[in-house]
């Protein structure tokens, strides 16, 4: 019979991501941070590629991302309130972690293994946070997704691509619980 981890089952029953606009000051501190990379880094990476980096973005860096903005959605054709929410999303942070894909070029490990796991690093930073008492949650945004934006203002290679944003902090309220999948319109059960 398998050991249960009756704490841990009932963590991810429950997790619950914690809106990055109601984070606040004080944040994890470096060697909390350190901790949870860590953490994070114990993701599934089939072939051990270590297809991702983290590129952790305090307060002056992201106001200085924040800055940068509105330039650059103006110069896209963003909609004004787009780019307010994405400056909102840099500028009211005091931590966020850049979960960077940086695949490596594999025979073995097909691309979109790598992107998986690239994504359950996300999860499992937020999780990791979340475990460690810090209110967290994974953002993206258009941003995050423009080339230009991404390589001029955190240096990404033309290789890489931005997993996810963790924003990192005190939560300041606990959210509501939302309605969550029903799984008998998603499960499909194969018997022979």
């Amino acid at each position: 019979m398998p050991a249960p981890n009756p704490a841990a089952f009932d963590f991810l029953m429950t997790r619950r991501s914690r809106p990055a606009k109601t984070l606040t000051a004080p944040v994890p501190d470096r060697e909390t941070v350190q901790m949870l990379l860590t953490a994070a880094a114990r993701s599934p990476d089939h072939g051990k590629l270590e297809p991702w980096r983290f590129i952790v973005l305090e307060k002056a860096a992201l106001a200085r991302l924040a800055q940068a903005v509105p330039a650059r959605g103006a110069a896209l054709g963003v909609d004004a309130d787009k780019i307010d929410k994405a400056v909102a999303q840099f500028g009211n942070a005091d931590l966020a972690v850049a979960v960077v894909e940086s695949p490596k070029a594999s025979e073995k490990i097909p691309a979109i293994e790598q992107t998986y796991s690239a994504g359950a690093v996300c999860l499992a930073l937020l999780n990791a946070a979340l475990a460690s008492g810090w209110g967290a949650n994974w953002l993206s945004g258009w941003a995050s997704h423009d080339r230009a934006f991404i390589r001029d203002n955190l240096g990404l290679q033309d290789h890489e691509t931005i997993a996810g944003f963790i924003h990192l902090g005190t939560e300041t309220n606990a959210p509501p619980e939302r309605p969550r999948p029903d799984l008998d319109a998603i499960t499909t059960w194969v018997d022979a």
